[in-house]
């Protein structure tokens, strides 16, 4: 079985607070170049709905389990492709609070899985994906708080 993580941080001009506000009003996406749609309740062993557009993509949608909520700090789901172990993706969103009142914000997901290797492009994408959502949050968190 092999795996493949994907990373993508940014440093935002907000508390860790005012971030995860507009990360987590998902009824409000339209920012979200990357993640079009975000239904369901951000509970530990709620299921969500996720719909995802990477650039030059296709879109996909999951229905990701979420694994930990904790407010202005982490949100982690992890979804599956038909059955454990095909190919697993354990997303991440965390929050690092700076000094002067910045937020580092990380996304990451490490993907495993026996159909890992199949999916290198789709992963590429996906990184893209991250990026432009990083920096469309960035953008909307310092714009609303200016």
């Amino acid at each position: 079985m092999s795996s493949r993580e994907l990373r993508h941080e940014v440093e935002i001009d907000a508390p860790a607070e005012r971030v995860w506000q507009v990360l987590v009003n998902t009824a409000d996406y339209g920012w979200n170049p990357f993640i079009h749609r975000l239904e369901g309740t951000l509970a530990v062993k709620e299921r969500l709905r996720v719909e995802i557009k990477p650039p030059d993509g296709r879109a996909m949608t999951f229905r990701p389990t979420v694994l930990e909520v904790e407010p202005a700090r982490r949100l982690r789901w992890i979804g599956r492709f038909l059955m454990p172990g095909l190919l697993d993706g354990e997303h991440c969103f965390e929050l690092e609070a700076l000094s002067d009142g910045r937020t580092r914000f990380i996304q990451s997901e490490r993907f495993s899985g026996v159909l890992v290797g199949l999916f290198g492009g789709t992963l590429a994408k996906t990184e893209k994906g991250f990026a432009a959502m990083n920096a469309a949050l960035k953008a909307k968190v310092e714009g609303a708080t200016q």
